[in-house]
């Protein structure tokens, strides 16, 4: 039978043991309805993003689209337009090896690594901790202290403590927006690279082409100035021309002579360009190279598309807006250190002298709110947030000169390509006039009829407007090349796309393409 002592002492422990259990309920409920708060996300605080908007006009100027349809461009693949086996490969093979290409992948993962790094702070922070201490009291104190003390003591203890910050004004959800815009402008960073990546390399192996038409015009030109040297060393040996004429010759023909070697290792540097850009050593593309090939043709018809397609379209538009939409969430941020920041910690443990470390009557638990309020910092706080307000302001006017810049190039690239068409089309006749010009004048100094110096003049003309002609003819294409990547050509804006080609790679070891 229990005494009354007995009775009161238990009835005391119930008592304490309800109260501290409604304590924690009440607690408990607190904690849910600030989490209830936060994931209603109705106390963000800092004013909501809203897209930047730039001035476009509504068509291209008249005299750069002059002969160029403004129909619906597919871009996506843009090198398909030259219908060069060779060219499409390069690019294929520069998607898979290129270095920049594969730096500007890795970038998008550290910004996903960012964004995780952000959304992590949503969860509690819980730690485990335990410790096995001996401890040796000295003699003095075990003397000093109430029986019965031992000099040599043992304490264990195992338990979790966890902390978590209750989001009650929107800093963290501020930061994961942040983080989610940074992670969309490191995925156009990407495609940038992509769209100069492919521009490069069309236009380096345009330039290869070229230089080897120049070659092969300037060997032509070798072979028919030998030629001539030669008849000039037969009339003399006739007696029929001076010595003068042989000796104007021989300078002619070393003149041309001279000029293959530069072009060479121009063609050699162009190869070795390219086998850089799809990430291999400089010789790797010699051999396939070295064999000549016309230089790529534009087709008859170019679609360039409407100006507001750019802003869809172009890599760099689309990665400074989204450079404006992190900087922009960072005001929140900012913003929510104007206000407490509250959060819940606790911990849980069992804790002992003996070794029955989980024996009944070892735990220890504490569980509990906490606020804190930065109430004088100095105006630190509140310059911080005009000082994030100002570099967004900033990055809205980047992104404005961004799009002006890329309407410029577009217009600038339009007049090119079709004033060099107009230039290469007028060199085909003048390269038609002089190849006859040629012949002509050498059959009237054959017949007496001119002297030598008519013959060198033309032969000089032909050789030049030929080199012209093979320099205009790849200037065409290169010009080709710089309006589809002023265009942003060279990838669809699929949103959903890279994400599953980043996926590819990390689970099965593909290639970016």
């Amino acid at each position: 039978m229990p005494t009354e002592k007995t009775a009161n002492r238990r009835g005391s422990g119930e008592a304490t043991e309800r109260e501290s259990l409604t304590h924690l309920t009440k607690v408990t409920l607190a904690a849910f309805s600030m989490f209830a708060l936060t994931a209603c996300g109705v106390l963000k605080v800092g004013p909501d993003y809203e897209e930047v908007e730039a001035s476009v006009p509504d068509t291209w100027h008249q005299t750069a689209t002059e002969g160029i349809s403004d129909g619906s461009a597919n871009l996506s693949s843009w090198w398909d337009v030259f219908e060069d086996p060779v060219l499409e490969d390069l690019i294929k093979q520069a998607t898979v090896g290129n270095k920049d290409l594969q730096q500007a992948y890795t970038r998008i993962l550290e910004a996903r690594a960012g964004r995780g790094i952000a959304t992590g702070e949503q969860f509690p922070d819980l730690d485990a901790e335990g410790s096995a201490e001996r401890t040796r009291f000295s003699e003095g104190v075990i003397r000093e202290t109430a029986p019965p003390q031992k000099r040599v003591d043992n304490f264990y203890s195992l338990g979790l403590d966890a902390t978590w910050e209750v989001d009650v004004f929107g800093r963290i959800a501020r930061n994961i927006e942040s983080a989610d815009a940074s992670l969309g402008a490191t995925i156009e960073d990407y495609r940038d690279v992509l769209v100069i990546l492919y521009g490069e390399v069309a236009a380096n192996y345009i330039e290869v082409r070229a230089l080897q038409a120049r070659i092969a015009f300037a060997v032509a030109n070798v072979e028919a100035q030998s030629g001539t040297l030669q008849l000039t060393r037969d009339r003399l040996a006739a007696e029929i021309s001076p010595e003068l004429d042989v000796r104007q010759a021989e300078l002619n023909l070393a003149t041309t002579e001279a000029f293959v070697p530069q072009l060479e290792q121009a063609k050699v540097q162009g190869i070795n360009r390219l086998g850089v850009l799809l990430g291999q050593p400089p010789s790797a593309l010699h051999q396939i190279l070295e064999v000549g090939s016309p230089i790529p043709r534009p087709p008859e018809a170019v679609a360039v598309g409407l100006p507001s397609e750019l802003l869809r379209q172009r890599p760099d538009i689309r990665s400074a807006e989204r450079q404006v939409a992190a900087q922009h969430a960072q005001i929140g941020v900012a913003t929510a250190d104007l206000y407490p920041r509250f959060s819940l910690s606790g911990s849980f443990a069992f804790a002992t002298a003996s070794n029955g470390i989980f024996s009944s009557g070892n735990h220890t638990w504490t569980f509990g709110p906490a606020v804190s309020w930065n109430i004088f910092d100095g105006g630190r706080v509140r310059n911080n947030v005009i000082l994030q307000d100002s570099l967004t302001k900033e990055l809205v006017f980047n992104y404005e000169q961004t799009v002006l810049e890329a309407l410029e190039e577009v217009e600038s690239s339009m007049v090119a390509y079709k004033q060099e068409q107009i230039r290469r089309d007028a060199l085909e006749r003048s390269v038609i006039a002089a190849e006859q010009s040629v012949e002509l004048v050498k059959q009237l100094y054959i017949s007496g009829l001119t002297d030598f110096q008519n013959v060198l003049d033309m032969e000089t003309r032909l050789f030049e407007q030929q080199d012209d002609l093979a320099q205009s003819a790849g200037l065409v294409s290169q010009n080709l090349v710089s309006l589809y990547r002023a265009l942003g050509g060279g990838w669809q804006p699929d949103p959903e796309q890279l994400e599953e080609e980043i996926q590819d790679q990390e689970e099965n070891g593909e290639p970016l393409f």
